[in-house]
This record gives C-alpha cells, sequence and structure tokens, in this order.
C-alpha cells in the first residue's frame, strides 16, 4: 500500500513538475468541470505560462574575420521550433549576441560580433520569424567560451549564440 502510494506520488512529481507536462493550458481546461466559470485571474496565469517546446540555445560559427552565414540543416530546424514557439508564445522574444576570438582591436571585434548577430537576424527574418521580436547585442571578444591561445580556440569562440529571453 505505501509503495503503490509512494509511486503514484514519484509519478506525479516527475510528470507534472519536473518535466512540466501537467501544465498545458488544454489539458488544465479540460480538467475543469464544463459549468464552472475560469475566473480573470487564472486566465491571466494560463495565459502568461510558458509553453513546454522552448528550442534550446543554438551555436553558430564562424569563419575568422567573417560574418557572412550559411544555413544548414540544423540551423532550419530551430528557426521552426522558434517559429512556432513565438507563435504560442506571444511575449517571448529571441536574443541573438554575436562574439569573437581575441584577434584584432576591441572596437573592431565589437563590430564584427554585432555583424555577426545581424547576419542571423537577417536570415531569420527571410524565413518568417518576427524581427520585431528580436534582440541582437555584441559581446565582441569579451566572453569567450574557449581558450584564445589555440586556433581550435579561438574557432570555438567566434559563434553567435541564439536563445530565447
Amino acid at each position: 500500500m505505501i509503495f503503490s502510494a509512494w509511486s503514484a506520488l514519484a509519478t506525479y512529481l516527475y510528470v507534472c513538475r519536473i518535466k512540466g507536462l501537467c501544465n498545458d493550458q488544454e489539458t488544465s481546461q479540460t480538467l475543469m468541470p464544463p459549468d464552472k466559470e475560469i475566473s480573470d485571474s487564472d486566465k491571466f496565469k494560463m495565459q502568461q505560462r510558458p509553453i513546454a517546446d522552448l528550442p534550446g540555445t543554438l551555436s553558430v560559427y564562424f569563419e575568422f574575420d567573417k560574418s557572412e552565414f550559411v544555413a544548414d540543416a540544423m540551423t532550419d530546424r530551430y528557426i521552426d521550433k522558434s517559429n512556432s514557439y513565438m507563435v504560442k508564445n506571444k511575449n517571448a522574444v529571441l536574443k541573438i549576441v554575436g562574439h569573437t576570438d581575441s584577434v584584432g582591436t576591441d572596437d573592431y571585434n565589437f563590430d564584427l560580433g554585432g555583424r555577426r548577430a545581424q547576419a542571423i537576424k537577417n536570415y531569420f527574418g527571410d524565413k518568417g520569424l518576427p524581427a520585431d521580436r528580436f534582440i541582437t547585442e555584441s559581446r565582441g571578444e569579451k566572453e569567450p567560451s574557449n581558450e584564445n591561445t589555440t586556433a581550435e580556440g579561438r574557432a570555438k569562440n567566434r559563434r553567435t549564440e541564439i536563445t530565447f529571453k
């Protein structure tokens, strides 16, 4: 008996609290009795709750001293997920941050990071994502993800990170 109760509780915690599968707006509404009215505050809470299909962070890498972007299948899948997420979440904002390696001046690298972020923004906008819901930033060489002492490390720092805010 205790094992059954523990199993039910553990399942609930995992499915509803950790995975968030019990919080879908459709599920909440279908579990409500049809004759019960939903209050305005409950409706507001349902609208503010994020949808579970949040795309993760995508890193796009660039050639040395370049800001030209060449899309691949992974980028296009991310765009599809992002578009779907933005349709479901009217307050979602796509954040695009450009980075560089440490070769060059701070000012030049800051500008290059901005051009990289802008190239991604343009591509995503051309694919139908609402450009008014993008934020672009440049961090230049200030936030490396790897050491700048090796060619491999510098290549990994020449990136743009795309995520939701």
